[in-house]
């Protein structure tokens, strides 16, 4: 085969590829845009037209500009108190300097990091939970036996009713002057974090019990310990599907966050677009339809990061690509 050919065959390839990968699914972008738009522009709500994709995206802009107009007041706080400070200071050395924090409300980008960070919290403790719970089910026929009524009773239970469960139980028990959480935060987390375990159990479990048999038998003749059986072949082999648990429970417990601050008044996005229900203004669907559309992006974002952090540590490296 000439040096020619095989450059007429990559090519050959490459433009399937990327109309694959990029004109098919601009197109699709286009289409849904244009479905939303003549759509929007036929409904009529008590608070006006239902926003279409150029009052959503001017919406945005005006909350970015909110936002680094609430960033500019912060800054001019903190400037304005650190003057006072020096003056004191400068007036009696040994006066008791005393730091506050800024109050303003809470921007739409700000709601964004704080439901991110109380998602992340939440499934990093089911995390911890979920997958040495499965590894220990899959090895095991009789602990299998043990939990899994467990976990077929709780896990169709909607987290609307873990979460007053939770505030009650974090007020009853976490109690400080000083606390390192405030007790809004810990209620979203512990709520995702009860929703996140059964994905990841599931499929650990399933993953682990359906190791080749051969692997097994080996580890048995070589006389492995129990804990670098469980690293060199348990887990090496069970990735792929503890990944599929993860996925889905990260996937769960970001709607379930914006339920749970929705439904508890918490902060983050739930709050933001209950708030602006509430609000009532001409500018409000604009802005829950924002929020709708961030949820959406950062909800996919976080799958394509398993999925990186999937190929990285898998032997499955077609995995991103599904």
């Amino acid at each position: 085969m000439t040096a020619l050919s095989v450059q007429l065959r990559g090519a050959g390839k490459s433009v399937p590829g990327l109309l694959y990968r990029g004109v098919i699914p601009s197109l699709g972008i286009c289409v849904f845009l244009l479905v939303w738009h003549l759509v929007a522009g036929s409904i009529n709500t008590s608070l006006g037209q239902f926003p279409g994709p150029a009052q959503v995206w001017q919406q945005m802009n005006t909350l970015y500009q909110e936002h680094l107009q609430q960033r500019d007041k912060a800054d001019q706080f903190y400037q304005r108190q650190e003057k006072r400070n020096a003056a004191r200071l400068a007036e009696n050395p040994q006066a008791k300097i005393k730091w506050r924090d800024f109050t303003g409300k809470p921007t739409f980008f700000d709601q964004i990091v704080t439901s991110i960070y109380t998602v992340m919290f939440g499934f990093a403790l089911a995390s911890l939970v979920a997958i040495p719970l499965g590894i220990v089910c899959g090895l095991s026929d009789r602990v299998y036996q043990a939990v899994n009524p467990v976990i077929q009773v709780f896990k169709p239970v909607s987290p609307l009713a873990w979460l007053p469960l939770v505030t009650m139980v974090v007020s009853a028990l976490y109690v400080s002057e000083d606390p390192l959480f405030q007790k809004s935060f810990l209620n979203s987390a512990f709520t995702v974090a009860l929703c996140c375990l059964w994905p990841t159990v599931i499929n650990t479990t399933v993953g682990v019990a359906g190791i080749d048999k051969d692997l097994v038998n080996v580890g048995r003749v070589i006389k492995l310990p129990a804990l670098t059986h469980i690293a060199k072949i348990v887990l090496p082999s069970s990735v792929p599907m503890i990944f599929t648990g993860l996925r889905l429970s990260l996937a769960t417990g970001w709607m379930v966050l914006i339920a749970a601050e929705m439904l508890a008044q918490n902060p983050g996005l739930g709050k933001f677009i209950w708030d602006e229900f509430q609000n009532g203004s001409s500018n409000s669907l604009s802005r829950i339809m924002v929020a709708v559309v961030t949820i959406g992006v950062i909800g996919f974002l976080l799958d394509r990061m398993m999925l990186v952090v999937q190929r990285r540590v898998s032997w499955d490296k077609r995995a991103v690509l599904r």
